[in-house]
């Protein structure tokens, strides 16, 4: 086998600029929890059960978390619906397998342990997943894919249109490149 290239061996204008993609697990946000689901499939399709309740209406894998209300979005290519937060609410999000959705995540509780903490994650890409973000956890999706992203979402508040629990930060809070598709 021949032995590996030192860096002094390749061309400078290339050395200079290399760089080396993070593998790496970041800092989670303190409370984000990120639950894989059963994707099942055979020939005919696939099936993933989202959720499963107990008779008071909490989730089973979030035993915490009691389901209000149900709702559906639909973001459009390029489209960036970032970034808000609640006081109460808190949200499970839902993106089918056959969708995509850059999802970014700022911690802005004070006295969290991970305040100031961002995250980015992609919901659906062939996976079934459900994410979950604490009330003061603020958030957003970009779609960065060619067709049109779905989420569906279960929150533990009912939404009132007179006084929303739906607070607003710009959607270049953490810059511009944050909801950028990541080249290379």
């Amino acid at each position: 086998m021949p032995e590996p290239l030192k860096p002094d061996e390749l061309a400078p204008e290339y050395a200079a600029v290399l760089t080396t993609q993070e593998y790496t697990r970041k800092t989670p946000i303190e409370g984000v929890k990120i639950l894989s689901l059963n994707l099942m499939m055979d020939d005919g399709g696939t099936f993933a059960e989202l959720v499963r309740l107990d008779e008071t209406g909490h989730l089973l894998a979030i035993p915490e978390f009691q389901v209000r209300q149900s709702s559906y979005s639909l973001v459009l290519p390029g489209a960036i619906k970032a970034f808000h937060l609640h006081y109460g609410q808190e949200d499970v999000w839902f993106v089918p397998p056959t969708d995509r959705l850059l999802v970014g995540l700022l911690d802005c509780r004070k006295n969290s342990p991970t305040c100031g903490v961002s995250m980015r994650l992609v919901l659906g890409g062939g996976r079934a997943q459900l994410l979950y973000i604490p009330r003061g956890v603020a958030h957003g999706g970009a779609n960065i894919d060619a067709k049109p992203s779905s989420i569906f979402y279960f929150v533990n508040q009912h939404f009132n249109l007179d006084d929303p629990d739906e607070r607003r930060l710009s959607w270049d809070t953490l810059g511009a490149e944050f909801w950028q598709m990541t080249p290379g």
